[in-house]
């Protein structure tokens, strides 16, 4: 076990997906993690990636200087019921407001719960009396529950990193009290926006029977009490401004500006999901082309939407009905020497990325739901301040409580999302740098160390 810091314990951080010293830590989760971990010294927790003939067996150990990581292998079916199944096919859906969508299967289930305690009972011997617990996103829910039952008594956080729907949804989900009253075992629950607070705490006094006390904490009739909290996690924005600054120096956005032959990007990044709105998103732009004639051969729509969860079949429907739509978008409008629109679903490096966000003169990020967006924030953060470009935002993204000089868009209205777009075509560079600045300054404030340094002072004993 690794020693303490003048008698403070370790930070145990829990997440489905370990981010390895030799893995590049991308997004804002591995980031925030790993700094938080070296600065207090600390362990690191989840599962190893691998598919295994057997949940368990030995723990993957490695240390890389103050930092231990720790890994578990899951069985094919472990990770068939647990991962594509219930947090996949249940969870995600109800969480992103389709409840239309959730797959409920008690099998599903029991293989969630079968895998939260093998979590509970490998966690266990890994955890010093000083150590602070915090556990991450919704595949973990009932973890703390099940540690409470085995005498742990540590502080312990959660923060679920996606949107939380009111409790008129929550309770479509069979069993629900089973399930989320589990988060009462932890001290603090910390999520993106205040409206998501308020959604747990609406479930808890009006579901569970709960009250809320005077000190702001949830007491369930059990007399467990815990807090919940807004906490919206930010981006390292220095160096998000600073790898854009340099992307000159790369070959490849070399070859995209020469392709673009002078005509305005408009681009949108996205994991191929459905809550991400992106069949909308293409009719939006279809909807540009069919209103603005003046516009063809003038803009270029580049959609970079790497696969992601090929095993659940609604993926795999998106994944065609955009090949469809990108082919009918390019079928009706294209020249010969002009694409309207570029869908990719390859994957591309942090660098690269934000060095096509500098090139874009509008950031297209309109999800259906979304826990935050931080593809939002990291466009903002690319820009030349001298040349800034124009971010067109759903209003359903919890980045839009904050990047409130974006256009602000509702993403289902198409005619709505082409105006906006056409807008941010033609807005006057006065206006794009005042926007741009405003959110650059809550970029600067809010940042993921502001995020992670929040969570834990209030998780703090």
């Amino acid at each position: 076990m690794l020693g303490r810091n003048s008698g403070q314990g370790r930070l145990v951080v829990v997440s489905n997906r370990v981010a390895l010293p030799d893995q590049t830590a991308t997004g804002g989760l591995a980031s925030a993690m790993r700094a938080a971990l070296q600065e207090r010294g600390g362990l690191w927790f989840g599962w190893s990636g691998k598919v295994a003939r057997q949940t368990g067996g030995d723990v993957h150990r490695q240390k890389d200087g103050v930092v231990e990581y720790a890994t578990i292998d899951l069985s094919r079916s472990d990770h068939d019921d647990f991962y594509d199944g219930f947090a996949n096919r249940t969870l995600w859906p109800l969480l992103h407001y389709r409840p239309d969508l959730v797959d409920y299967d008690r099998k599903h289930l029991a293989g969630y719960l079968r895998v939260n305690n093998l979590f509970a009972e490998q966690l266990m011997s890994l955890i010093g009396p000083q150590d602070l617990v915090w556990i991450n996103d919704y595949h973990l829910i009932p973890l703390a529950a099940m540690l409470r039952g085995r005498g742990i008594r540590n502080r312990i956080g959660f923060f679920l990193h996606t949107p939380l729907p009111a409790a008129g949804l929550l309770i479509t989900l069979p069993r629900h009290r089973e399930l989320l009253e589990t988060l009462a075992s932890y001290d603090l629950v910390g999520l993106h926006t205040p409206r998501d607070r308020r959604a747990l705490e609406e479930y808890f006094l009006h579901e569970v029977g709960a009250t809320m006390r005077r000190d702001g904490r949830l007491q369930t009739p059990s007399g467990r009490m815990f807090r919940a909290e807004a906490f919206p996690i930010g981006i390292d924005t220095h160096e998000v401004a600073e790898s854009a600054s340099h992307a000159d120096e790369h070959e490849e956005i070399h070859q995209l500006r020469q392709s673009l032959e002078g005509r305005a990007l408009i681009i949108g990044v996205d994991r191929l999901d459905y809550s991400k709105g992106l069949p909308e998103r293409f009719q939006a732009y279809a909807r540009l082309l069919e209103r603005s004639p003046q516009l063809h051969r003038k803009v270029t729509f580049l959609q970079i939407a790497p696969p992601s969860r090929g095993g659940v079949p609604e993926y795999r429907q998106i994944r065609r009905e955009l090949e469809r739509s990108a082919g009918h978008i390019n079928g009706m409008y294209a020249a010969p020497d002009w694409v309207p629109i570029r869908y990719v679903n390859n994957s591309f490096s942090h660098d690269l990325l934000t060095g096509y966000y500098r090139t874009a003169r509008v950031g297209l990020v309109t999800p259906l739901r979304d826990g935050m967006n931080l593809v939002a924030k990291e466009y903002v953060a690319s820009q030349d301040p001298r040349n800034p470009g124009v971010l067109v935002l759903s209003r359903f993204a919890g980045a839009a409580q904050e990047l409130t000089e974006a256009l602000l868009v509702n993403p289902s209205d198409t005619e709505e999302v082409a105006e906006a777009l056409g807008i941010a075509l033609t807005m006057p560079l006065h206006e794009r740098r005042n926007r741009w600045r405003r959110m650059m300054e809550v970029l600067e404030k809010q940042d993921v160390t502001a995020w992670r340094n929040a969570f834990l002072q209030h998780l703090a004993p």
